[in-house]
């Protein structure tokens, strides 16, 4: 074999390890954002069965604001919906963004909720209402935190299949760019949902 050839081989040899090296970390990247979803999909579950329980307390003593509580049940209903679909692709854009949506429309009915709650002392006074309310605040700041880290994860894939010579591998492989989770545009959904009793 001529010194040429040998040259050749190393460089072919080198370029195909670099290849599986780059596409494995970018699959491991995408692995990680489905790991993270999977957080946050536990504490939506979480908190969207928290929900109609606390629905169920209210309706007891609000029996004239059904359109605030089925609001809120349709609301947790889409958000749900929204969560299944993104479970199933959490790298895909549209699902995460239809997602973000629907937990924004979910944290205005939230709101509109709790505003129904302060209305009605003796609602605000029921002890069940009250521990669902905590255990749906303590669910929120969980739900929190597992946003931070899938759009960590996120962060880190969206770096490596846009950085040179990676984004080539991501390219020819298929990896498109994964969304971040972020808050929607209106500032009464960007604030935490809190139900204060």
């Amino acid at each position: 074999m001529s010194t040429t050839q040998i040259v050749t081989w190393v460089v072919l040899v080198t370029l195909a390890l670099w290849l599986l090296a780059a596409y494995n970390r970018l699959v491991r990247s995408r692995n990680e954002i489905a790991n993270a979803f999977a957080q946050i999909d536990v504490q939506l579950k979480r908190r969207y069965d928290l929900i109609p329980n606390l629905v169920e307390v209210a309706r007891k003593y609000v029996q004239h604001e059904r359109d605030t509580l089925e609001a809120v049940i349709a609301a947790r209903n889409t958000a749900k919906s929204a969560g299944d679909a993104a479970r199933a692709k959490p790298a895909d854009a549209a699902r995460i963004g239809a997602l973000a949506g629907a937990e924004g429309a979910l944290a205005g009915a939230m709101k509109q909720l709790a505003v129904v709650v302060e209305a009605y002392p003796e609602l605000k006074a029921d002890a069940t209402l009250r521990e669902l309310s905590e255990e749906l605040g303590h669910t929120e700041n969980r739900i929190a935190f597992a946003r931070q880290a899938f759009n960590d994860s996120v962060l880190d894939y969206n770096n490596a299949a846009q950085q040179a010579p990676t984004n080539i591998v991501a390219g020819l492989f298929g990896f498109k760019q994964a969304a971040l989770l972020e808050a929607t545009s209106s500032d009464a959904e960007r604030s935490a949902v809190r139900v204060n009793l």
